[in-house]
């Protein structure tokens, strides 16, 4: 099996400094259709699936392997080696913010700047850090996953899109949940949910870019902010977009805020 088989690769765009997106939690590339467009006349364009996630081989799935958010910067490197890219442009929405950070700081030469959407650095509240959530909180939601998936999804996607305006973005994140193995969403959930990479934040070295919404259901304003405070060279922006996923409820605003910052 190829990695571009494994990771479903695809390649788009006429530049030829490369650009990849990497999805978040229960998501696929097809997530990024509303922004990538944007870069394709300057950018090459890299979209890729986690395995496990969108249209990748689940048979590649090794539960020891994505115990940690190691084994998707795995995946991520690998898809970049293979490619042979060098000074790319990384954009990750929520969880691929940390696996982003995690591979530039091992592979730091592959990347040139870091575009993180909706980043959190760890979930749950921790004396003075607020991050959104109590333990409890997130060993319920963990423990509803296991019992009842697509009732968990059913519930949470359209609280997390946020948009009521927009139901049918609602709709299209419950059924990108539904569609993916519930034993995979399960540890992926445990592994992000569980996650605290405060520590590596000190030890990003490419100039970055937060963009953090209005009201956030995962990643609060307190935590957008812990991040900008402590990642050297980091740009913040407060958006006017609500809800996790602007990619999707805010292109334009997303797209530029974006063009912005690469300008």
């Amino acid at each position: 099996m190829t990695i571009r088989t494994r990771n479903n690769v695809n390649i788009k765009g006429h530049g030829t400094k490369p650009m990849i997106f990497a999805h978040g939690f229960g998501c696929g590339q097809a997530m990024w259709r509303e922004v990538w467009p944007a870069f394709e006349k300057d950018y090459q364009i890299i979209l890729f699936d986690y395995v496990g996630s969108g249209h990748s081989d689940i048979n590649a799935y090794n539960s020891e392997r994505y115990a940690s958010l190691n084994g998707y910067a795995m995946d991520l490197l690998e898809v970049m080696q293979e490619l042979n890219l060098k000074d790319a442009v990384f954009v990750g929405h929520s969880v691929s913010c940390m696996v982003g950070i995690l591979a530039s700081i091992k592979y730091p030469e592959y990347f040139e700047s870091l575009v993180l959407i909706g980043p959190s650095a760890r979930y749950i509240n921790d004396a003075e850090y607020v991050g959104g959530f109590e333990e409890a909180d997130i060993q319920e939601l963990l423990t509803t996953m296991e019992k009842n998936y697509i009732g968990w999804a059913n519930y949470l996607a359209p609280a997390i899109m946020g948009n009521p305006d927009q139901p049918e973005l609602g709709q299209e994140l419950t059924e990108s949940f539904c569609s993916t193995d519930p034993v995979v969403a399960r540890q992926f959930a445990e592994v992000t949910f569980l996650s605290d990479n405060r520590a590596d934040l000190q030890k990003v070295r490419h100039r970055s870019l937060v963009l953090q919404c209005a009201e956030d259901l995962i990643a609060p304003l307190p935590v957008g902010q812990y991040i900008k405070e402590h990642i050297d060279q980091c740009s913040f922006q407060l958006m006017k977009a609500t809800g996790h996923c602007p990619h999707l409820s805010a292109p334009e605003e997303t797209i530029r805020l974006m063009k912005d910052f690469l300008a």
